[in-house]
């Protein structure tokens, strides 16, 4: 399987990350892609190539132009205001609130973002960008391969229309998604089984039908991002119908979670897509430090075959997973998986 990945993701290097009230050195970090690069080489997993350069044109079909200028500033703005750590926000456009944007950088971060735990540094941007042309490239690769591996960082589905957090800044899932939809697919399908609600990708695709959105996570009552994730969220407008979310409790492990992907490939199948696009993050492993679903590293592998059931071109992006020792086992056992069904 071809993997895209580009080594400016580097360029994103957090020193700080609030979890209960300390600052502690993040989860998200870039030794990430180092552990998943030597498991695709050691495993002869493919040709890992690096992206070319894409512009703005599917970033600002998928986010709030003002959103991504301020991406684009917001560390220059800091750092003028003589700010001296990583910039965190402090307040936010909270109920019954005015939702207009402010001038100072400390309101500007707090209108934008959706959790306090991602900190922007310099070259946050730079690296956010890069990782939406290493979902670009493989979408771009999909017309001639049958899968692809986007290997992303910083991750993306927690980005929303206009918001930030979740160590996520633009989504690269929903860019892969509209490229698609750009290069000719009728109907494209994004599958989620990252252990955090995808509530960025809900977000930008909730009153479209073009795209099915589908997320399999920790139930919202106790798990990040807590705002979106329900049930009941079946989208709206044109888009009602084509959002399905299926939330697990605490402890959940394989057999269950299995049920609902394969509910959720039944749910594709109807759909009929042109493509597949799969946010994947392997947080849902037994040791992950900031999950509470229970695969092992063999369920990997198994629904990785699940996956190729579906017979569609398959792009795969990389999102969570933090149980860095493991994270390249579990990812490239998914791909292998695909591969070998």
């Amino acid at each position: 399987m071809l993997t895209i990945y580009s080594e400016d993701h580097r360029k994103r290097d957090a020193k700080t990350e609030l979890l209960g009230g300390q600052l502690i050195p993040p989860f998200e970090k870039p030794s990430r892609m180092d552990f998943i690069l030597d498991r695709i080489h050691s495993e002869g997993l493919g040709e890992v190539i690096a992206p070319r350069e894409f512009g703005m044109e599917t970033i600002l079909k998928i986010h709030d132009h003002h959103y991504v200028k301020f991406l684009q500033t917001v560390w220059a703005e800091w750092a003028e205001a003589g700010m001296k750590g990583e910039a965190i926000a402090a307040s936010w456009p909270a109920r019954r609130m005015q939702q207009r944007c402010p001038t100072d950088i400390d309101g500007k971060l707090g209108y934008y973002a959706l959790a306090a735990e991602t900190s922007i540094t310099e070259g946050t941007w730079d690296a956010a960008k890069a990782s939406t042309n290493v979902a670009l490239e493989a979408a771009s690769r999909l017309t001639q391969e049958s899968a692809v591996f986007a290997l992303c960082r910083p991750p993306g589905h927690h980005a929303a229309l206009d918001m930030y957090g979740g160590y996520c800044f633009l989504n690269n899932a929903a860019l892969a998604a509209q490229s698609l939809l750009d290069q000719g697919a009728e109907r494209v399908a994004i599958l989620d089984v990252d252990f955090h609600h995808g509530n960025g990708t809900q977000d930008i695709f909730y009153t479209r039908d073009d795209v099915l959105f589908i997320s399999i996570h920790g139930q919202p009552e106790d798990a990040f991002p807590h705002f979106l994730g329900y049930e009941d969220e079946t989208g709206q407008a044109a888009g009602e119908g084509y959002n399905r979310n299926f939330a697990l409790p605490p402890g959940t492990p394989f057999g269950p979670w299995r049920d609902a992907l394969k509910k959720s490939l039944d749910i594709i199948g109807k759909y009929g897509p042109n493509a597949l696009v799969i946010s994947l993050g392997t947080d849902t492993f037994e040791k992950d430090p900031i999950s509470f679903f229970k695969l092992t590293s063999d369920d990997f592998s198994i629904y990785g075959s699940d996956l190729a059931q579906a017979n569609l071109p398959t792009l795969f992006v990389m999102e969570g997973g933090y149980a860095v020792e493991e994270i390249g086992i579990n990812t490239v056992n998914v791909l292998q998986g695909f591969e070998h069904a």
